[in-house]
Order: structure tokens, then sequence, then C-alpha cells
């Protein structure tokens, strides 16, 4: 969808700051306690999300939690077989790693650690996470089977033969890359309203009970990533809390932003990028320089 002469002022500068970074965006922020104070660009539009498909499997665990169904001190030992393709954390050790769920959750979340995040997901199941999306009212969302699902269709829509193989197939600027790559019924995958509503849910405790609120909160803000959401709000007097995804030529990231005045957003930032380089400052930057033209306009509109 491109933009459109109905669409206000700021909505089209977006849209033109998504087009100069080279990316198609998608955008939904809003005022946490009045969310019908938002600025959205096709906002309703599901998009495969990688790592962003850790939030609604953290509220999840802490549901689980809160009903005593799952013990958060429960400790998983993860072999060398166990680990997931990542970056980061446990996906990059080579020994086995013994820890609590609860300590998963905040490597997940923190260092986006692919392995930790599959382990908890093998605990509690995909229905857990299923029915946190359908009681929260986000009927766009849905994680399949995580990570491991998403890798494993990688292979097979790519006709490789491994994941590095399928992995740098999609990454080559050179390769026509197949349409079902991207397909989001296939893949974990969400609205930018979607999840608008989670980020809320959390913020205003309705997502689980207020120790589980605070937990999330707390694991949030401690994301190590700043080059995304965050850099649009580079001042010790604002705290970004957010959980960044990457799948392909996708870069995202749902947050909370939290100004000095006390006034607070939620921000939800989908991009995918026209080239497939791994690295590309400006697609990462340009989320952070929207979602504060949107957070400025909210501000002057409620005449702060």
């Amino acid at each position: 969808m491109t933009g459109s002469r109905s669409e206000s002022g700021v909505q089209r500068t977006i849209r033109g700051m998504f087009a100069d970074a080279g990316v198609r965006g998608w955008l939904h922020v809003a005022e946490l306690w009045r969310p019908d104070a938002h600025i959205a660009l096709d906002p309703g539009e599901a998009v495969p999300v990688g790592s962003v498909y850790k939030l609604p499997l953290m509220v999840a665990f802490c549901r689980l939690v809160d009903a005593g169904a799952v013990d958060p001190r429960h400790r998983v030992t993860l072999q060398a077989s166990d680990r997931m393709p990542g970056p980061t954390g446990i996906s990059v050790l080579r020994d086995p790693v013994s820890m609590s769920l609860r300590d998963l959750v905040a490597l997940m979340m923190t260092i986006s650690d692919n392995t930790a995040a599959d382990a908890v997901l093998h605990r509690i199941g995909t229905a857990a996470v299923d029915e946190v999306c359908r009681d929260l009212g986000m009927r766009d969302t849905t994680v399949h089977g995580g990570v491991a699902t998403t890798f494993a269709q990688l292979v097979t829509e790519t006709g490789a033969d491994s994941l590095s193989e399928a992995l740098e197939r999609i990454a080559d600027n050179d390769t026509t890359v197949p349409p079902v790559v991207y397909d989001p019924l296939s893949k974990a995958s969400a609205t930018p309203a979607d999840m608008a509503l989670l980020l809320r849910a959390i913020w205003t405790g309705r997502a689980a009970s207020a120790e589980s609120c605070a937990f999330m909160r707390d694991v949030m803000g401690k994301q190590l990533w700043k080059h995304r959401l965050a850099s649009g709000f580079p001042y010790d007097d604002v705290t970004v809390s957010g959980k960044t995804g990457t799948f392909g030529s996708m870069r995202h990231e749902a947050g909370v932003i939290e100004l000095a005045d006390g006034s607070t957003y939620t921000a939800v930032v989908f991009t995918q990028a026209a080239r497939a380089d791994s690295t590309l400052p400006r697609a990462d930057a340009v989320i952070g320089a929207a979602a504060r033209i949107a957070v400025e306009e909210l501000r002057g509109n409620a005449g702060v």
C-alpha cells in the first residue's frame, strides 16, 4: 500500500523517511493512556516479525507462572545439540548450560537469545502463546513454532541444503528470493496494531499479575540493542524499552518510550529493506527517527 492524498502531513513525512532509507515501513505509535491518539501506517497488515515473537512468548510464560503452572526457578540443562542458530548468548556456546526458565526469558529478551527462546517455547507450548493473543485481541498474531519453525521452513522455501546456505541466499542481492519466504502465513507474524495492544497490556498491568508485568517491563528496559528505536531518543531522561526482530531484509522493533514529563508512548515500527545486506545502518536508524516524528506530533496535538 502506498501513500494517498487522504494521509496526514506527518504520515506522508514518515512514509518519505522510509523511502529515503530504502525500506517499506509499517508503523503504529500511540499514547499509552489514550490509545485512540495514535499515528499509523498500514497498522493492520501482518508481516513476519522475527524475534518480536518473543514478546507474546514472554507474556505467556508469565501468565503460567502466575497460575502456578510453571515454576520460574525450574532449571533447564541445554546440551550442544539443543542450540538454535543465533549470534548471541547460549546460541554461541559449546558446552552444556543449566539455568532457570526465568533467566532464559531474561536472555531471550535482553540479548534476543534464540536458544533460550526455543527452550522456553518448548516448555510452555505454542497453545499458551496463542491463548494470550486471543485474550488480548491480537487476532492477526501467530508464533507457529517460533524460530525453529521459521528456520526449518526457510531451508525448504529456498531449496537450500542447509540453514547457512538458505541464509546466504536471502542475503544475496543478486538472488531472487521466493515470495513465500516473507509470507506471514507460514512464519511467526503480527501486525503493528497487535503489538501495540500487547505493549499497552504490559505497561498498564493487564497482561499478567502486577509482579509479572513489572518483571516484563524490567527485562525489556535492559535490552542491549540501541540502534533502532532508542536511536531516535538519545537522551538520559528518556527511557526506551523494547524488543527487536530481524528476519532477512526485515528489521523491526516494538517498544515503549517514557519521556521525562511522564508521558508514555507505545511504538511499533516494522520495516523491509529493498536490499538484502546484513548491515544497513539507515534502515535501522529510520525506525527510531520515524517513531520520534510520530511522538513529537502526538505531543504537539496534546498541547505539550
